[in-house]
């Protein structure tokens, strides 16, 4: 017997084992092992398919976040425009305010201002005529201290009067 060469009995009964155990193996055995690997390629390809709607998912989420963010930020932007607005509104209406009211602060100041100095005008009027009448009595008690002048005095007032009148 050498090495190399199997005998013929051995090489048969070896092809009857290969064969019983290839016919248990392929009956019961890989039928197993290929549900295993069906099985095994359904949960990888179910999470494969998971994965990928997870990605989605997340991609959508991450599009949506940064709409919302734009959003947020569009919404900022405009509020502190309005803000701006606002402040600005409010600054000329303040302007305004402050101007009519100075404008009639002012107008008030002219009226009495104006008032007074009419009043001051009278006054003086009023003591310019006081004086005038006092300098007239002064003057008329010296001018009429003798009879003789009084009546030549009522003379001229007669014939002025009486030239008026014609």
């Amino acid at each position: 017997m050498s090495f190399l060469l199997p005998d013929a009995g051995l090489l048969f009964w070896m092809l009857i084992v290969f064969g019983v155990v290839f016919f248990i193996l392929a009956k019961y055995g890989f039928p197993v092992i290929i549900d295993m690997i069906d099985e095994r390629k359904k949960l990888i390809d179910e999470s494969v398919q998971n994965a990928k709607e997870a990605n989605e998912k997340l991609a959508a989420i991450n599009a949506e976040s940064e709409a919302i963010l734009r959003n947020a930020h569009e919404e900022q932007a405009k509020i502190l425009r309005e803000a701006a607005n606002t402040r600005d509104e409010l600054i000329k209406e303040a302007r305004k305010k402050a101007e009519f009211e100075g404008e009639k602060m002012l107008a008030e100041t002219r009226h009495i201002i104006e008032m007074e100095k009419e009043d001051a005008i009278r006054d003086i009027r009023r003591q310019v005529a006081i004086l005038s009448v006092d300098i007239a009595e002064k003057i008329l008690r010296r001018e009429l201290s003798s009879e003789t002048k009084q009546h030549s005095v009522i003379e001229e007032l007669i014939d002025e009067d009486i030239a008026i009148k014609s």
